[in-house]
């Protein structure tokens, strides 16, 4: 009898060892998931919230825009630079030598540089098109605009404000194109080709202007993105460096 009681208390005493190891290790596990989870939840702190997203990418593109339209609404903005520089339609440029050939070298030259100077003075109007768009820009846009490509953003404002911008640029060109001649040059030069071409050139300029204008400040402002992406240099300001810096 003796022999079955002590060896009761054996087993017992054996389970309650077991019991509280299986407790203690249960109680290990729970308080690895909760350090877990608490690093977790610190080290996502330092992430950016949506907020500081929409800042830094409104940041990015209202600097772009502002300095795609101070570049070329200077003088040669667009005439000096290889990169934007308005020139004959394609169609017209295939002829080219031979309208010069002809004696209409500077008759071409005056219609390539006013429509230039065109250019020119219309994007000073550019910018506060750019930057009302800008404000509307939701957390959805932003958050795809980070995770797109090198230019995504430039492709958001082309969407959002060209329509505003055609209309905006077009009686500025037009009135542009007047003041330097323009209309004149550009008549000129496309009714005389016109008599020789079994493929005459619409003499309305302004259509042709605006869009190669937008084309232009559009391509400055994806060089600025690109810039600000891929340069830490381009963060100029501390919200660029914590949104482009991660």
């Amino acid at each position: 009898m003796k022999r079955m009681i002590s060896f009761s208390v054996i087993l017992l005493f054996s389970f309650s060892l077991s019991a509280q190891k299986d407790s203690s290790n249960k109680l290990g596990g729970l308080f690895k998931k909760a350090t877990s989870v608490f690093s977790n939840k610190s080290s996502s702190s330092g992430s950016l919230s949506s907020g500081e997203i929409v800042s830094g990418l409104k940041e990015a593109l209202s600097l772009g825009a502002q300095k795609s339209g101070d570049q070329l609404s200077k003088p040669d903005g667009f005439f000096k630079d290889a990169a934007v520089k308005i020139l004959l339609p394609k169609q017209v440029q295939n002829v080219e030598k031979k309208m010069r050939m002809l004696g209409m070298g500077k008759l071409v030259d005056n219609a390539v540089l006013s429509m230039n100077r065109a250019a020119e003075d219309a994007s000073k109007a550019a910018a506060p098109i750019f930057l009302s768009a800008i404000k509307k820009m939701t957390v959805t846009d932003a958050l795809n605009i980070l995770r797109g490509t090198d230019t995504a953003a430039t492709g958001y404002l082309r969407k959002t404000t060209t329509p505003e911008l055609t209309t905006s640029f077009k009686p500025v060109i037009e009135e542009s194109l007047k003041k330097v001649d323009a209309t004149k040059y550009w008549k000129d030069v496309f009714t005389t080709y016109n008599r020789f071409s079994s493929e005459p050139v619409d003499t309305d300029i302004t259509s042709y202007v605006t869009t190669q204008a937008l084309n232009g400040l559009f391509y400055y402002v994806a060089q600025e993105e690109v810039n600000i992406r891929k340069n830490p240099a381009g963060r100029v300001t501390d919200i660029l460096k914590k949104v482009f810096g991660n």
